[in-house]
């Protein structure tokens, strides 16, 4: 019988591996080696299309592989292929057998191959076992890389394979394993294999995955036993801990540095390498290190400028406990060396900069009891950098060195904020049109949104349809997903965009979805309402971008109207009203009218103060638009509308109770007139319910049209995202806080929506949050309208019953203090405060002693109600302490 690659491939989609051997047995070498091109041809062929099969086919063409290559190479490069990765499920001992059977010289390299090419970062736990009975039948070493070492790790920690249930310990199977001394450094000196060594394990003896990470334990013991080294492994722990990464990557080599228990004599000879990981090695290293140099120095075995060279970054350190005990040790080693006193003391000043100031009492107080043992010189020098201390602290160094206390700095003030950017210059050209197309079907951008409104109607006026269809025929045909409607984008700006393109091309106007957006910005006009079931548009504020795109779409071929008027002329949404007087201009010389609904966007946008000239001029338009427009001006604008506050609280706490939301803040808001635009009453109106929403998301995507949209009333965006904002805080979402900048950015009075919005977000769960929150907090507080007490009124609301954590929210004014809006953030403080103190919310001694150090740097000396109760309570916690201080600081 003649081997052919047609019974092979045969037996081998029966999942017949002892058919395939057969015929491979049976056959002669030379019939095999003779076979491998058809092998090749079937296999490249055939591979992708094994899931159409009942049956996994490609062990069968593994074993195809391995009878008929004659080299190495040629088998790797099959076996390597996507669509046979498979194939390991042959298990190495059948594959084996065939290539003994072959007598094949390169299973070694064959292995070599395949180690080199496993993946970067997911191991493949079948694919090593394979890798490794090839090496070891062809006596070959892996090589040291970090993707052959993470396959093996994982094949060590990971469950038993099907094929081989009994496996004995994790102990016994790295002690016996051929590659240990090969591959076991490797997982010390490749950083990236950090987080797989920490990653939890099958556990042998509970027969369960375990979260703690198990090998630190068995390295412990083989080295224990003398099966490794201790001093290499205690070498590469140390090496490895120096390279730093992140404190969970980090924890296997501390925990193997534990349960090593260096000795003396190791942790001297390591002496100078735990006094570099101390100042900026993560928490858990540096404690570590800081432990292991008192060991040595309490052995009178550390040398004293070490010590005192690593003491002045560490005592700068956020963990407050590793400063202390610090300081602690160095007050001891200053008495332990008399003549070298001044010399540590002076090391102990330099925790006066640590932001704690329970930190710099400690170490003014550690000074304090020796300053009558130093030369002048040397309580010169501490006194000059006394000068940094915070709170109350000034005072008491100014007595303890016997200097005046300095006159009180001028208080901090930021710069005033720059103006808003102007709006990048339009699109020019059909090819800018198509490049910004493409963009805003990537990130859709109110910036790049507001730029293709212009520049499609610009460009349908001077170019022509044809030009415009040469340029964005293509586009419309790549992203055909984004531009036509679906059952899941019929109310998307997109798809109306696509809709308006179209039309210009003369390929949409008259169609099914062309007549419904004409139906539906009708309705919207004739009666100011937009959404409803069904309906193309959306009532909400950024729905106003979908129905000036609508209105494109209908009107753009039917009117000859060459430009829309309200492309704003700054970032933020803003119209310079000198700008739309000349576009009305242009349009009464010409002879046209603005579109309706792009006329009252326009007018949204005005500056509530505009040029006197400018009103002056506009009495002279004549038009229709013309004349609301200067009476528009003349009347002063779009009036505020009303905002209020308003609590939900889940009616069904058992419904609610997976929402983790006791009680949300939001706010109610209502035109302050009746009539006006047609888009005034939905965009100025919010009527939250009685329950809070869980996890609202309806506009974290498109916070930047929601500011455009009213760029002079941000009260009444943020009412409509206030649910967003406060689910930041109280049911840890992580979107939605960009639009907090912008809001900043805009203008209008500071109402209960956008005070009560970065409240919450200030006390976001994630960071990210956080940042965006004091980046607007900066924005407001560099600009004259007030808004601090009542972000504070509102924080002392939402933080007195625990809603708003203040281990988050302390943080985050210390960013803003730091950065120069102290007065503000003292306003915010102050109106806080007297509703928390009685509630001793955890983390309020955090936030007193930020008080504390706010009220130093503005030099205030407001009356805080219930400060001075707390104050005088008896007892020694650190919420009478800190509430001591800030009263000694507001009353001194």
């Amino acid at each position: 019988m003649t081997l052919t690659w047609e019974a092979l491939q045969r037996r081998a989609k029966k999942a017949d591996t002892a058919g395939v051997i057969a015929l491979l047995v049976r056959a002669s070498e030379e019939e095999r080696v003779a076979l491998a091109k058809d092998v090749e041809a079937g296999v490249r062929a055939e591979a992708t299309q094994w899931w159409r099969h009942d049956l996994n086919p490609m062990p069968g063409y593994a074993l195809a592989v391995i009878g008929c290559m004659p080299t190495a190479a040629r088998a790797a490069a099959l076996l390597l292929r996507t669509s046979m990765q498979t194939w390991t499920g042959i298990g190495p001992e059948r594959f084996l057998e065939l290539a003994r059977f072959r007598r094949l010289p390169w299973l070694g390299e064959l292995g070599t191959r395949l180690a080199t090419r496993l993946p970067t970062r997911d191991a493949d736990e079948d694919l090593w076992p394979m890798i490794a009975a090839l090496l070891r039948e062809g006596r070959a070493e892996p090589p040291v890389r970090e993707n052959v070492a993470r396959a093996w790790l994982a094949n060590l920690l990971t469950r038993p394979h099907h094929w081989d249930r009994r496996l004995p310990p994790l102990s016994m199977r790295l002690r016996d394993d051929p590659h240990r001394d090969t591959l076991l450094p490797a997982l010390f000196e490749f950083d990236g294999l950090a987080a797989d060594l920490a990653a939890g394990s099958w556990d042998d003896t509970a027969k369960e995955w375990t979260a703690t990470p198990r090998l630190p334990a068995v390295l412990a013991h083989l080295i224990g036993e003398g099966t490794l080294e201790r001093k290499t492994y205690l070498d590469l722990t140390v090496d490895r801990l120096l390279r730093g990464g992140k404190p969970h990557d980090l924890r296997p080599f501390v925990l193997l540095h534990d349960l090593l228990e260096p000795t003396l004599d190791e942790l001297s000879s390591h002496a100078l390498d735990y006094a570099r990981l101390l100042p900026d090695a993560p928490g858990t290293v540096a404690a570590l290190a800081q432990k292991a140099l008192r060991t040595v120095d309490d052995a009178g075995r550390l040398e004293l400028e070490t010590l005192l060279d690593t003491s002045g970054p560490t005592l700068v350190r956020k963990e407050k406990t590793l400063v202390k005990s610090q300081l602690t040790w160095l007050d001891k080693v200053s008495r332990r060396h008399p003549d070298r006193a001044g010399e540590v003391l002076e090391t102990v000043a330099a925790a006066f900069g640590h932001p704690a100031l329970d930190v710099q009492d400690r170490a003014l107080t550690l000074i304090g009891k020796q300053t009558g043992k130093l030369d002048a010189d040397t309580v010169a020098r501490l006194a000059d950098a006394s000068a940094v201390l915070a709170g109350d602290l000034p005072r008491r160094a100014a007595e303890l060195f016997g200097t005046m206390a300095e006159a009180p700095a001028e208080v901090p003030e930021l710069p005033p904020a720059a103006p808003p950017a102007e709006l990048p210059a339009p699109i020019a050209t059909p090819g800018e049109l198509a490049e910004e197309l493409v963009a805003l079907c990537h990130e859709e951008t109110a910036i790049a949104w507001e730029r293709v409104l212009a520049g499609l109607v610009s460009l349908y006026a001077t170019d022509g349809p044809a030009a415009l269809a040469t340029a964005l025929r293509p586009v419309l045909e790549r992203y055909s997903s984004d531009f036509e409607e679906h059952s899941w984008n019929h109310s998307a700006a997109l798809t109306h965009l696509g809709v308006a393109i179209r039309s210009a091309l003369g390929t949409a106007k008259h169609g099914s979805q062309w007549q419904r957006l004409v139906a539906a910005v009708r309705r919207a006009w004739q009666d100011g309402r937009r959404g409803g079931e069904d309906s193309p548009l959306v009532a909400t504020p950024d729905g106003v971008l979908g129905l000036r795109v609508a209105e494109v779409a209908s009107q753009l071929t039917s009117t000859m109207v060459p430009m829309v008027v309200a492309t704003p002329t700054h970032v933020t949404g803003s119209l310079d009203p000198a700008v739309l007087l000349e576009r009305l201009r242009r349009a009464e010389a010409e002879g046209w009218q603005p579109w309706p609904v792009d006329f009252e966007q326009a007018l949204l946008r005005l500056p509530r103060e505009p040029d006197p000239a400018v009103v002056e001029q506009a009495a002279t338009l004549t038009s229709p638009a013309g004349r609301q427009f200067a009476a528009w001006l003349a009347g002063g604008g779009l009036p505020d509308p009303i905002s209020r506050r308003w609590e939900q609280r889940p009616l069904n706490d058992y419904y609610y109770s997976g929402a983790g939301v006791a009680r949300r803040v939001v706010t109610i808001l209502g035109p302050a007139r009746d009539g006006g635009l047609r888009l005034e009453r939905q965009l100025l109106t919010t009527t939250p319910g009685p329950e809070p929403r869980g996890w609202p998301d309806d506009f974290v995507l498109c916070g930047d049209v929601l500011a455009m949209t009213l760029p002079h009333h941000r009260e009444a965006i943020a009412s409509w995202v206030l649910p967003e904002l406060a689910a930041l805080a109280d049911q840890d979402q992580r979107r939605g806080a960009e639009v907090l900048p912008l809001l900043a950015a805009c203008s209008g009075p500071v109402g209960p929506a956008l005070a009560y919005g970065i409240a919450y977000t200030l006390g976001a769960r994630h960071p990210e949050s956080r940042v965006a929150a004091v980046d607007a907090f900066l924005t407001l507080a560099a600009r004259p309208e007030p808004f601090a007490a009542a972000v504070g009124a509102a924080l002392g609301d939402v933080c007195a019953d625990g809603m708003v954590k203040l281990s988050r929210l302390t943080p985050a004014l210390a960013e803003a203090h730091l950065a120069g809006a102290s007065l503000a953030v003292w306003e915010v403080l102050a109106a806080a405060l007297p509703a928390l103190l009685p509630t001793a919310q955890r983390g309020l001694p955090d936030l007193l002693e930020l008080s504390t150090q706010v009220a130093g740097a503005v030099h205030a000396r407001t009356e805080i109600a219930g400060l001075a109760e707390v104050a005088a309570r008896t007892g020694s916690t650190r919420l009478v302490k800190e509430a001591k201080r800030l009263h000694s600081v507001l009353h001194p």
